[in-house]
């Protein structure tokens, strides 16, 4: 059926209306359902929360780095606020939430969300292995002062409700200190070393400890290992300080030896050619390492030298440290820098005379203010100025 169409115009914009009756109410309904998404979609938008301040128990986060390797924890910082809170407000023991799924739970260790551990890298904690990721951190308390920690492979999950123990990584008992009073719940790191940390919870007059372990070492090679196929390895201070990492570290000479000849192809120097020298001699190789040493003395430069004679000062090598900064001398007969450090060695090695001989052979040279400071400052000391 056609239907038949008039048209009125209302200054610029023409209005059609449809006489036939089907039609206008098909495009009454039409237009009544536009109307109601419109104001849906509308009343969605404004529904929509803006992110404000969570006051009462506010989010935090804290990191340590470990070797190369990172722990964060991510919670919610809850107040005493005057509370009872051992056996109260955190009960004693594993207890059923009362909405969830019902399992008797640990509690969140914190507020709000799930308390969640973040691991670079694979760790140990509390000697237990835990592979790189986030896991749900929980908590038990009990009365006399013991206690439970869980790690949960499941962090999503609201707080404690949704605990289920088929999820646990492990489970594993600690020991609770007594500490002085704390208003909010704290994160913290204690007793760092090389390899490890304590995580601390503190609370009221509570702490938890856990302690987090990584094999350091370990993970530096490897990590070396990959970013030599990056960008590091197109230059030899890369594959240097990764050779030097080992041997420093007393990890995977072998390892470190073929690092160390990448870079002495890329660039052989006193650098290079003196951290191969002490790799052979870790491994017991004195005959090589001597060798190398005396490659790279033959090249080294005024500083170099410098700073390996102090090195060999700090050791307590002071033999050989006099040695080296006797050749620098010979080596730079114009530098008082030289004449002053092996007065320092002299010095260092208790022999007066030849050190005040060198200091005066210092000051004689107009040498730069620092230098002339130093070399005063140890005639001073020595008496003789």
């Amino acid at each position: 059926m056609e239907a038949s169409v008039i048209i009125v115009h209302f200054r610029c914009k023409p209005i059609l209306f449809y006489q036939n009756k089907k039609i206008m109410r098909k495009l009454y309904l039409t237009g009544i359902m536009q109307l109601l998404t419109i104001t849906f979609v509308c009343f969605t938008a404004i529904a929509q929360p803006v992110t404000t301040p969570r006051t009462p128990s506010p989010a935090a986060s804290v990191s340590q780095t470990i070797g190369i390797s990172v722990v964060t924890v991510s919670y919610s910082r809850p107040s005493v606020k005057g509370r009872e809170i051992w056996g109260k407000l955190v009960p004693y023991g594993w207890n059923a939430q009362g909405f969830g799924n019902g399992n008797s739970a640990p509690w969140r260790a914190g507020a709000n969300e799930n308390t969640i551990i973040k691991f670079s890298h694979d760790a140990k904690v509390e000697g237990k292995p835990v592979p790189a990721g986030e896991y749900g951190l929980f908590f038990v308390i009990n009365a006399d002062n013991t206690g439970e920690l869980i790690l949960s492979k499941d962090y999503r999950s609201w707080g404690s409700f949704f605990y289920e123990p088929k999820q646990d990584l492990f489970r594993t008992k600690i020991q609770l200190r007594e500490i002085p009073f704390t208003e909010m719940l704290t994160y913290d790191f204690i007793n760092n070393t090389k390899t490890s940390s304590e995580l601390v919870l503190n609370w009221e007059k509570k702490q938890f400890p856990v302690k987090i372990e990584f094999d350091v070492d370990k993970i530096v090679l490897a990590n070396a290992a990959e970013e030599l196929k990056g960008p590091a390895g197109f230059n030899w201070q890369g594959f240097t300080s990764a050779a030097n990492y080992a041997m420093q570290n007393k990890t995977n000479y072998e390892q470190a030896l073929k690092w160390i000849d990448r870079a002495i192809a890329i660039n052989s120097s006193f650098t290079t050619l003196s951290v191969k020298s002490n790799i052979l001699r870790a491994m017991d190789k004195t005959e090589e390492a001597d060798k190398m040493m005396n490659d790279a003395i033959a090249i080294a430069s005024e500083n170099e030298l410098n700073a390996y004679g102090y090195q060999l000062l700090g050791a307590g090598q002071h033999d050989k440290a006099i040695e080296i900064f006797t050749l620098n001398t010979k080596h730079n007969p114009k530098s008082a820098n030289c004449f002053d450090s092996l007065g320092e060695a002299f010095a260092t090695k208790g022999d007066k005379k030849n050190a005040i001989l060198n200091f005066k052979k210092s000051l004689s040279m107009n040498p730069p203010a620092n230098v002339r400071a130093n070399s005063e400052k140890f005639l001073k000391q020595l008496g003789a100025l």
